[in-house]
C-alpha cells in the first residue's frame, strides 16, 4: 500500500482514511439480477407476477421475494441533494403514483476506491435505503426494527452491501440499511451555512423518520428502533445519542468499534500522523471550508455558496477534500456538546445500549502498513513509543515489554488496540452505565476469517481486527470459511443482538449469561467453542487502568 500524503489543512483526516479501510470487509455491492428493471422505473409485471408490493406513505414500492425474506432497495427516503439542496439538511422525496421497482440498489454517495487508484464514483442523487424483512406478516405483532449505518471513515461505503437477511429471518426482525452523504459533501462547514454541517447525519435522521413513518407497513414495530453501525456507522451512532435533533427516533443503539471516546494518539499507523480525533469543533471545520472555497476560486462574499454549489462533482469530490472533510463537527449541526463530554454530563437519549470492540482492532490497519513502515525491532519499537506517548513511553513499554509479544509490530498492535479502542470504550461504557442499561462485549475470535479482499501479510496475523465480526451478522457475497463452531458463534451473536432489538436486553433462555455492565467482569468475551462466551475483565487484561491515569 502506497504511503497517503498528508491534507496540507487536516493531517489528522488521515486517520479516518486508516478507519475506512473497514469498507474492505463489506461485500462488493450485488449487481441487480438479469433482467431486473433499474430502480426508480416503474416496475414491469403481469398477472402471475409475485413480487411483493408495499404501499409507503410516499408511493409503492416492488421488491424481490426470496423465500424467507423479501428484500425492498433503492427507495428513496429523502430528495436529491443536488443544486441549490447541496449543503441543506434532507428535503422530502418526491411522492410517485406507478409502483416503483425496489428490486436493485440505488447507486452510492460519491466516493473514492478505499484502497488504491481509480476515479470517484456514485451519484449525488443516493439518499436512498433497503429493507429486509421476513416474508409474510408476524401474527398479531409487529416486529422490531434495526437499522444499520454503514462505516468507511466518512468518506466510503453503502448500505446495499450489507446483506441482512440471517438478521431478519432468524431474529425475526426488519432490517434496513442507508446511504448517507460522504466527505466534502456530507461534513463540509462555512460561515455562510450559519452553524449547519454534518449533513450526514441529518441524513441518517431522515432515515430513522422514514422508518418511523413506514416501518408498520413492512411489518415493523416503529416503536421499537434499534440504531446500529460499525467504526464510522458507530460514531455516527455515538453523535445520534448526543443529538438533540434525534429525540424519539430511536428506542436503543448498538455500537461496533466506535464509541464516543475513540480517538488515536499522534504516529498511531504511520509515524508521520498526527493525532485523531473524529469530532472537532465546528469552527475547525468551517475554517477549513474557508480555505476550500478560496482554492476552488469561489470566495466571495456573501456568494461563497451559491458558486460552490454550482460547481460539479469532479471539482468537488477530490481526495483531499474528502480526507478533509471526513470528521464530524461539534458546537452545530445538531451536535451542541463533544460526544464524549455529552456521556460524562449525562446529556444523551436514555435508551439501552450494547457496546464493544474486537480483540486486535488495529491489526486491520497496521497489517496493511507493514510492508513501507514496518516495526523491526526494539529500536524502532520505542521510537514509535516516544513518537506516540513522549515522556511516557518508557512507563507503556513496561506494560508491553516485547518479550510478551511474537514480534514488535504484534506489541505495537497491542498498545493501539488498547489505547485508542478498547479503554475509550470502557470508559464510555461506564458514563452510559450510570444512566442506562449497558452492554458490553470483545469479539475475542483471534482466528476470524480472513476475507479475500485482505492480503495475507507475513509474520502478521489480523486475528480478531476491526470489522472482523461482521461476518457473523452480515452474510457476504464472498462467504468466509467459517468453523462448525464460528457458525455456532454467529448464530450466538444473531441471537444476543435480534433480542436486544426486541426488549433491550441481549439475553434469552439458552443463552450464556450477558451480564449488564458494571463492574470488572462484566464485558461478554465472544469467542468460538466451548467457554469460549463468557464474562471477562476487559480492564485489567487491556491494561485500561493504566491508559485511564495517562489520559488524564
Amino acid at each position: 500500500m502506497p504511503e497517503p500524503r498528508p491534507s496540507r489543512r487536516r493531517g489528522g483526516a488521515l486517520c479516518a482514511l486508516a478507519l475506512a479501510l473497514a469498507s474492505l470487509l463489506t461485500a462488493t455491492v450485488t449487481a441487480p439480477a438479469a433482467g431486473a428493471p433499474a430502480p426508480g422505473r416503474p416496475a414491469a409485471h403481469g398477472p402471475g407476477d409475485d413480487r411483493p408490493v408495499v404501499t409507503t406513505d410516499h408511493g409503492p414500492v416492488r421488491g424481490r421475494a426470496h423465500g424467507a425474506y423479501d428484500t425492498f432497495e433503492g427507495i428513496p427516503f429523502a430528495a436529491p441533494p443536488t443544486g441549490p439542496l447541496r449543503w441543506r439538511d434532507p428535503q422530502p422525496a418526491p411522492p410517485w403514483r406507478e409502483v416503483r421497482d425496489a428490486g436493485a440498489p440505488g447507486p452510492q454517495c460519491p466516493q473514492f476506491p478505499p484502497l488504491g487508484s481509480g476515479p470517484a464514483t456514485g451519484s449525488e442523487d443516493c439518499l436512498t435505503l433497503n429493507v429486509t424483512a421476513p416474508s409474510g406478516r408476524a401474527k398479531g405483532r409487529a416486529r422490531p426494527v434495526m437499522v444499520w449505518v454503514h462505516g468507511g471513515g466518512f468518506m466510503f461505503g453503502a448500505g446495499s452491501p450489507y446483506r441482512a437477511e440471517q438478521l431478519a429471518v432468524q431474529g425475526d426482525t426488519v432490517v434496513v440499511t442507508l446511504n448517507y452523504r460522504l466527505g466534502v459533501l456530507g461534513f463540509f462547514g462555512h460561515p455562510e451555512l450559519r452553524g449547519a454541517t454534518n449533513f450526514g447525519l441529518a441524513d441518517q435522521r431522515a432515515a430513522l423518520r422514514w422508518v418511523k413513518a413506514n416501518a408498520a407497513r413492512f411489518g415493523g414495530d416503529p416503536g421499537r428502533v434499534t440504531l446500529f453501525g460499525e467504526s464510522a456507522g458507530s460514531l455516527s451512532t455515538c453523535a445520534q445519542l448526543a443529538s438533540p435533533d434525534s429525540a424519539g427516533l430511536f428506542h436503543r443503539a448498538a455500537l461496533q468499534s466506535g464509541s464516543c471516546m475513540t480517538a488515536f494518539p499522534p504516529g498511531a499507523i504511520l509515524p508521520t500522523l498526527p493525532r485523531y480525533e473524529p469530532f472537532v469543533p465546528r469552527s475547525r471545520t468551517e475554517a477549513a471550508g474557508t480555505a476550500a472555497a478560496t482554492t476552488l476560486g469561489c470566495a466571495r462574499p456573501g456568494g461563497t455558496l451559491d458558486c460552490l454549489r454550482a460547481l460539479g462533482t469532479d471539482k468537488l469530490v477530490t481526495p483531499e477534500l474528502m480526507q478533509t472533510f471526513s470528521l464530524v463537527s461539534y458546537g452545530g449541526g445538531g451536535l451542541p456538546l463533544r460526544p464524549d463530554r455529552a456521556l460524562e454530563k449525562g446529556r444523551f437519549h436514555r435508551v439501552p445500549v450494547v457496546q464493544g470492540t474486537t480483540r486486535d482492532e488495529m491489526r486491520l490497519f497496521l497489517a496493511l502498513t507493514q510492508s513501507t513502515h514496518p516495526i523491526r525491532d526494539a529500536r524502532e519499537y520505542r521510537a514509535r513509543l516516544v513518537r506516540s506517548f513522549g515522556m511516557s513511553a518508557g512507563a507503556v513499554e513496561a506494560r508491553y515489554p516485547l518479550a510478551s509479544y511474537p514480534s514488535p509490530g504484534l506489541a505495537w498492535g497491542a498498545v493501539m488496540s488498547d489505547v485508542s479502542f478498547t479503554c475509550g470504550a470502557l470508559r464510555a461504557d461506564r458514563a452510559l452505565a450510570a444512566r442506562v442499561p449497558t452492554y458490553a462485549y470483545l469479539f475475542a475470535d483471534t482466528n476470524a476469517p480472513r476475507l479475500p479482499e485482505l492480503p495475507a501479510v507475513e509474520g502478521y496475523p489480523y486475528g480478531a481486527a476491526h470489522g472482523f465480526e461482521l461476518p457473523y451478522l452480515f452474510p457476504m457475497d464472498t462467504e468466509p470459511r467459517f468453523s462448525p463452531e464460528q457458525r455456532a458463534l454467529a448464530d450466538r451473536m444473531t441471537g444476543y443482538w435480534t433480542r436486544f432489538a426486541a426488549s433491550g436486553d441481549p439475553n434469552s433462555p439458552g443463552a450464556p449469561g450477558w451480564p449488564r455492565f458494571g463492574g470488572a467482569a462484566t464485558v461478554l468475551s465472544l469467542a468460538p467453542g466451548a467457554g469460549g462466551i463468557k464474562p471477562v475483565d476487559a480492564a485489567a487484561a487491556h491494561h485500561c487502568a493504566f491508559w485511564d491515569r495517562l489520559a488524564r
